[in-house]
C-alpha cells in the first residue's frame, strides 16, 4: 500500500520508521550492531519518541533511561487501571489503594521515584495529559492516569529522567507518554475476577476498532467499560461490640463500617485519527472521555461516644438522632466523575528537514461529592440524610508550536537535530458550593451539635471561586552526534507564570558507545513544579477519627492568601525546583541478554506541604468547629537518590521462545532541612522518608510455544512504616517486606479467538496485620503501597479480526 510522503517523515520524525523506510522494530525484532554485524534481538531495539525529538532514535540509544512497554505488556497485567498496569511494570512506580481517605479512594496517588504524584508529567501522544481536579496527599494535584482506557495504548514510554526543560512544569521524576492504538483491526475482550474471599467481583468489556482511510490516514476507535464490587477487610470496632454489649436489644452490624475497595463503575470512550490533507500536510486528532460513580465508607459514629451527634438539647425538644440512627451510623461517601481530553492538530514540513507541528488541547476533569446515610445534627430534625457536597473543576487549555530541523554539519557524519517551540497554557480551577444543608450552622451549634454534614462537609459559598493561571513558554532542544562513539544534547526552556513570575531551566545530556552494544550516559538538569491555581485559592474541611479517643475531630486546610493562615505564617507559594544528575550502563548482547543501570539523584528545594496544624487562636470566629487548621507552604529540601536495574533476556527455548524480565529499584529520601512541617514535625518527615519502600522489583517470565503462553511476575516490595495520623500522638509501626507470585496461562483456539486465566498473589499473602488501626477495626495498613485484599483470580476472552 502506497504511503504518503507526509506520513513517512511523520513517521520518520516521530522514530517510528527507520532512515530506511522499514517499520521500526519492535521488541522482538532483531536488529543490527553499528558495527554492522547481525545481534540477536533484545528489548532495547524499540523505537522511541519521548525523551529525544531526534528521528530514528532506538531505546538503547537514548541520551536517558527510557522504558518501552509493549501492549502485550499492558495486557500481561489484570487491570483495566492504568496505574495499577505501571505499578506492576515499572519498578520506580507506586500505587496506594487508600480506603476510607475521601477522594483519595478513587482518585489514588501514584508516584515515580518516590516523589509527589505532581512531579511526573503524563503525555497522551506526547500531549500534556491534564491534572485531575483532586488535591489529594498533601496536597498534590496530579493527573489521573486511570482516565486512559488501557484497551485503546499502543504503548507507554517511561522516561525515567528529569525533563523540564524539555517539557516544562512538573517533569521532576520523569515523563509517563501513552501511545495511542491506530492499527487497523477490532479487537473486543470480555473479562471477570474476583477475590479469593469471594468479593471484589469485576466484570470489564472493551472494544477497539480501526481502519486504514485508504492512502489518507488511519481511525481508531475505543470504548471501554468496568464494574467492580467492593471489597472488605475489616473486623468489629472494639467499641462496637461494647455497645452491642451495652444494647442487647439492638442489632449492631458486624461490621460497622468496611476497609476496602470502593464499589465502582466506569465507562471510557475515545478516538484516535491521523489525516493526510496532501503529501506535506496531516491533520490528526484524538479524545477521550470517562464517567465514572463510586461509594465508599466513612468511619462509624457510636450513640454512645459521639456526643456532638447525638447530644439532646432543648432546642430541640423531643427530637434525638438515636430515633433516625439507633445503632450509629457509617455515612456513605459518593465520587461522580466526568473527564474529557480533546487534542487536534496539523502538522507537515517546510523542507524535507524542517518540520512543523502545530496543535491545541482542552482537558477537564469534574469530580461531584455526595454524602448519604448522615445528618447534618446543627439542624436538629430539619436536617437531610442525603447531601450534595460539591463540584471540583479542573481545566486545561493549551496551544503548542513545535519545529525539527536537521541540521548538516560538514564537519559531522550526522545531521545535528535541532527542535524549538513554544507553549501558551491555561489552567482554570473551579469549586462549586454545595447544598446549604451540608455546610450550614444551625440552631444547634449553640448546645454543642456538630454543623457540617457528618463525615465531609460541603463546599461553602465562601469557598466557592473559580481561579486561573496562565503561562507561556519556550523551549530549544539539540542532540549533536560526535563522530560514531559521542552524542551530546542540551535543551533549555523559559517559562513564565501569570501568578508567580519566570523560571528558566536546562538541560545537558552526554552518551559514549564504549563498544558497539556497550554505553556510558549521563545527565544534568534542573527542573521545577509549579504550584497550581487550586493550590494557592483553595480551602477545605476534612474529619478524621482519633485512634486513642475515637473522637471525630475536623481539620481546615487553608488557602496560604487566607488572613487566618498568613496570621499564623503562610507565605506566597512558589515553585518546587529541582536539580538532578543520572549516570547509567547500557547493554546488549548476541546472546539476546539486554538490560541497563542507571544511579541518580534528585535535590529538591522549597518543596510542597501543607504545613504544621494549629489551634484557632482564642477570640478568632470558627463557625466550622475546627480542631486545627493548616496552610500549604514552600517549607523543606529533600534529596533523593537510587539505582534503576533492567535486565532482558529473549532465546528461542524448544520449540517456543522464552522472555525474562528483571526490574529493581533502589529509591531513599531524606529530609535535608526545613522550618515548620517536615524538618520540624516527626510525623511529616516519617511519611516522606519512610512510608514508601526503598526496595521495589520484579522477576517476569514468559514462555510462547505454539498456541499457549505462559506468565510468571514475582513482585517483590521492601519494608517501610506507616502512623495513624491522629490529631496529637501519632502512633507508627513499620511493616516487613512482602513477595507476591502471579501466573496466567494464555491459549489461542485459533487466529480469531483466544482465552487467558491467572490469578494474581497466587498464595494469598497478606502483609502484617496493623495493630495500630485495629481500634476501628482496621485489619491492614490504608495505606500500603500494594493490594491488600489477597488472591485475585481471573479469566479474559479475546476476539481479534
Amino acid at each position: 500500500m502506497h504511503r504518503s510522503k507526509l506520513s513517512r517523515s511523520i513517521l520518520l520524525a516521530l522514530g517510528l520508521v527507520s532512515a530506511g523506510g522499514a517499520i521500526a522494530a519492535d521488541a522482538g525484532t532483531a536488529g543490527t550492531s553499528s558495527s554492522g554485524s547481525h545481534t540477536a534481538p533484545t528489548q532495547l531495539d524499540a523505537m522511541l519518541v519521548t525523551g529525544t525529538r531526534a528521528s530514528n532514535r532506538t531505546q538503547f540509544e537514548t541520551l536517558a533511561p527510557v522504558d518501552v512497554f509493549t501492549k502485550q505488556d499492558i495486557q500481561s497485567v489484570d487491570s483495566t487501571d492504568l496505574k495499577d498496569v505501571l505499578a506492576q511494570l515499572v519498578p520506580s512506580f507506586v500505587v496506594q489503594r487508600l480506603p476510607m481517605a475521601d477522594g483519595q479512594v478513587f482518585v489514588r496517588p501514584a508516584t515515580l521515584r518516590g516523589l509527589s504524584p505532581d512531579q511526573t508529567l503524563v503525555l497522551v501522544n506526547g500531549r500534556r495529559f491534564h491534572r485531575s481536579a483532586l488535591l489529594g496527599n498533601r496536597g498534590a494535584q496530579a493527573a489521573d492516569l486511570a482516565q486512559i482506557p488501557t484497551s485503546a495504548i499502543k504503548r507507554i514510554e517511561v522516561l525515567r529522567d528529569g525533563a523540564s526543560a524539555q517539557y516544562g512544569s512538573d517533569a521532576i521524576a520523569g515523563v509517563i507518554n501513552i501511545i495511542l492504538e491506530d492499527s487497523p483491526g477490532t479487537e473486543i475482550t470480555a473479562g471477570y475476577s474476583q477475590y479469593a474471599q469471594g468479593d471484589g467481583g469485576s466484570r470489564d468489556f472493551s472494544a477497539r476498532t480501526g481502519w486504514a482511510l485508504g492512502d489518507y490516514g488511519s481511525l481508531a476507535l475505543f470504548a471501554e467499560s468496568s464494574n467492580s464490587d467492593a471489597t472488605s477487610r475489616t473486623r468489629q470496632r472494639p467499641d462496637a461490640i461494647a455497645f452491642q454489649a451495652a444494647h442487647p436489644e439492638l442489632d449492631v452490624p458486624d461490621p460497622v463500617q468496611r476497609w476496602g475497595q470502593p464499589e465502582l463503575e466506569s465507562r471510557r470512550v475515545g478516538f484516535n485519527l491521523k489525516a493526510n490533507a496532501s503529501d506535506t500536510l496531516e491533520l490528526y486528532a484524538f479524545g477521550l472521555y470517562s464517567h465514572s460513580d463510586g461509594v465508599s465508607d466513612f468511619n462509624w459514629r457510636n450513640p454512645d461516644t459521639t456526643t456532638g451527634a447525638y447530644r439532646t438539647t432543648s432546642i430541640f425538644p423531643g427530637w434525638n438522632l438515636r430515633s433516625l440512627y439507633p445503632v450509629g451510623f457509617s455515612p456513605q461517601y459518593g465520587n461522580t466523575q466526568n473527564d474529557l481530553q480533546l487534542v487536534a492538530g496539523l502538522r507537515g514540513e517546510i523542507t524535507p528537514k524542517l518540520r512543523w507541528d502545530l496543535s491545541a488541547s482542552y482537558g477537564r476533569n469534574a469530580i461531584d461529592y455526595s454524602l448519604d446515610n448522615s445528618v447534618n445534627a446543627s439542624l436538629g430534625p430539619d436536617s437531610p440524610t442525603s447531601f450534595d457536597l460539591g463540584r471540583l473543576t479542573q481545566t486545561e487549555k493549551n496551544a503548542n508550536a513545535d519545529f525539527n530541523y536537521e541540521w548538516d554539519m560538514a564537519a559531522l557524519s550526522k545531521p545535528i537535530n535541532v527542535a524549538f517551540g513554544a507553549e501558551f497554557r491555561q489552567e482554570t480551577y473551579q469549586v462549586r458550593a454545595g447544598d446549604p444543608a451540608s455546610y450550614a450552622v444551625g440552631r444547634g451549634a449553640a448546645a454543642g451539635l456538630e454543623a457540617n454534614s457528618n463525615g465531609a462537609p460541603g463546599f461553602s459559598a465562601s469557598q466557592a471561586g473559580q481561579w486561573s493561571q496562565r503561562s507561556k513558554a519556550a523551549y530549544v532542544d539539540m542532540e549533536v552526534p560526535l563522530g560514531e562513539r559521542w552524542s551530546i544534547g542540551a535543551a533549555g526552556r523559559y517559562e513564565d507564570f501569570s501568578s508567580f513570575g519566570s523560571t528558566v531551566d536546562g538541560k545537558l545530556s552526554a552518551r559514549f558507545a564504549i563498544t558497539p552494544d556497550v554505553a556510558l550516559r549521563g545527565t544534568l538538569s534542573t527542573g521545577f513544579r509549579a504550584p497550581t491555581p487550586a493550590q494557592l485559592n483553595t480551602t477545605s474541611t476534612t474529619q478524621g477519627l482519633d485512634t486513642r479517643t475515637l473522637q471525630i475531630f475536623t481539620s481546615g486546610r487553608l488557602s496560604p492568601s487566607d488572613p487566618l493562615a498568613q496570621l499564623l505564617g503562610a507565605k506566597p507559594l512558589t515553585p518546587e525546583e529541582s536539580r538532578t544528575a543520572s549516570l547509567g550502563l547500557t547493554w546488549r548482547t548476541d546472546m539476546g541478554l539486554s538490560g541497563s543501570v542507571d544511579v541518580y539523584r534528585i535535590t529538591l528545594s522549597d518543596r510542597f506541604s501543607q504545613s504544621a496544624s494549629f489551634a484557632i487562636p482564642a477570640g478568632t470566629p470558627n463557625p466550622l468547629g475546627y480542631t486545627s487548621v493548616n496552610y500549604f507552604t514552600n517549607d523543606f529540601d529533600t534529596t533523593t537518590t537510587g539505582v534503576d536495574v533492567v535486565g532482558n533476556y529473549l532465546r528461542d527455548l524448544g520449540a517456543g521462545r522464552m522472555t525474562l524480565t528483571l526490574a529493581y529499584n533502589y529509591n531513599q529520601t531524606r529530609v535535608d532541612n526545613g522550618s515548620t512541617s517536615v524538618a520540624t514535625n516527626e510525623t511529616q518527615r516519617v511519611l516522606f522518608e519512610d512510608r514508601l519502600p526503598e526496595h521495589k522489583g520484579s522477576f517476569t517470565g514468559s514462555w510462547d510455544v505454539g498456541a499457549w503462553s505462559l506468565m510468571a511476575r514475582v513482585r517483590y516490595y521492601g519494608k517501610w512504616t506507616d502512623s495513624t495520623g491522629n490529631a496529637t500522638g501519632d502512633i507508627y509501626q513499620q511493616f516487613g517486606a512482602m513477595t507476591f507470585l502471579d501466573l496466567a496461562v494464555g491459549y489461542r483456539i485459533n487466529e480469531h479467538h483466544s482465552l487467558r486465566v491467572g490469578a494474581d498473589n497466587v498464595f494469598d499473602r497478606y502483609p502484617d496485620e496493623a495493630t495500630f488501626q485495629a481500634s476501628r477495626g482496621l485489619i491492614y495498613s490504608r495505606n500500603a503501597p500494594y493490594d491488600t485484599d489477597g488472591a485475585n483470580v481471573y479469566a479474559q476472552y479475546r476476539l481479534t479480526f
